[in-house]
């Protein structure tokens, strides 16, 4: 029997997860579209994993999360860990490349930029207004060109000549887009151009002040564009280095980060660093001992509970917080929010 841990990602766009064994190699991956519903992509993300896997032979004996949603399916999957993004993501990385100095990460609507020396993290920055560098933006510019996003790449690999589009911001972008477009530019050289605008948004933003230094890894869903890739390459005068799982590489790395939790001696879940996030009721809920009286992850119960989330003001201080409750059917499994004493709530 194999020991196994369970990472998720849940992001604003699409929802990652992965299962690693012991030897922290993946053995289960899944990638799906959010849809604007975490809870219910995260349950269709662990059902993809347990699809994948022989559960006689493989049990997952912790969990972690990350991403937006981190909070809310670390209480529904009873997670011991639940990480920060950039946590995540460095943390995966550094595993894969140890050597990595930056790491370059576009999503769906969030891009960051993570500098390493000698394996850790030590600057960091994240998009804040604009969405012209990420996911959404080029897809949105795909469909107003009539092509499938994911052929991005490869047409414009194709262009020898890119148009300059204005990256400054979304706005900016596609009117400039629109205008190129009216003038009568080839479709591969509007393409590249978009590819192009993606990395110099990103570089003029993100990257603003921060020390770029090589070996470089690009990660995140955008990274399977080829066109994004050459353009990084271009400006930066570098190679750039895209991992096979780049895409999946938040999740990993809280994966990684549950493993090495779980397998201190009685240390399950003491370094999540996430207060009552990680609470008992919710292991209740996603574990139950196996055979070996060891407790393991049921993949089928987490299908059968509803999950909830309701909104609380307190009223105990000036601080007004606003506490998010988590409940699995009407049982609260977790809360937080609050900023003092005075309001919290605690799981039965």
């Amino acid at each position: 029997m194999t020991d196994a841990y369970l990472g998720i990602d849940i992001g604003s766009i699409s929802t990652k997860g992965v299962i690693i064994d012991e030897s922290r190699t993946i053995v289960a991956r899944a990638y799906l579209w959010t849809e604007g519903n975490p809870a219910e992509a995260a349950r269709r993300v662990v059902s993809e994993l347990a699809s994948q896997i022989d559960r006689d032979e493989v049990r997952v004996r912790a969990v972690g999360t990350t991403g937006s949603a981190r909070r809310l399916v670390g209480a529904m999957t009873g997670a011991t860990m639940i990480k920060n993004e950039i946590t995540a993501h460095a943390v995966g990385t550094t595993y894969l490349h140890p050597d990595v100095r930056t790491i370059l990460e576009i999503g769906g609507q969030d891009s960051k930029i993570i500098c390493v020396e000698n394996g850790v993290a030590i600057d960091y920055a994240m998009n804040t207004l604009c969405a012209a560098g990420t996911g959404a933006f080029l897809s949105s510019q795909a469909h107003r060109l009539g092509v499938e996003v994911e052929e991005f790449g490869e047409i414009a690999l194709s262009s020898s000549k890119p148009a300059n589009i204005a990256a400054r911001c979304t706005v900016f972008a596609e009117s400039d887009l629109v205008h190129k477009i009216q003038v009568g530019y080839a479709r591969e050289d509007i393409i590249a151009g978009l590819c192009r605008a993606v990395a110099t948004n990103y570089l003029n933003n993100v990257g603003k002040g921060k020390a770029i230094a090589a070996p470089v890894v690009f990660q995140g869903g955008v990274s399977k564009n080829v066109g994004v890739v050459k353009a990084f390459e271009d400006e930066l005068g570098m190679p750039v280095t895209v991992d096979a799982d780049g895409h999946l590489m938040g999740a990993f790395g809280v994966a990684l980060l549950a493993a090495d939790d779980a397998e201190r001696p009685s240390g399950r879940g003491r370094n999540a660093g996430v207060g009552s996030a990680a609470t008992e009721a919710g292991r209740r809920g996603a574990f139950s001992p196996d055979e070996t009286g060891r407790p393991a992850f049921n993949f089928d119960e987490l299908g059968t509970f509803e999950f909830a989330t309701r909104e609380v003001e307190c009223q105990k201080c000036s601080n007004h917080c606003e506490i998010i409750c988590v409940y699995r059917d009407r049982d609260l499994i977790d809360s937080w929010g609050n900023r003092c004493e005075k309001g919290e709530i605690k799981a039965k």
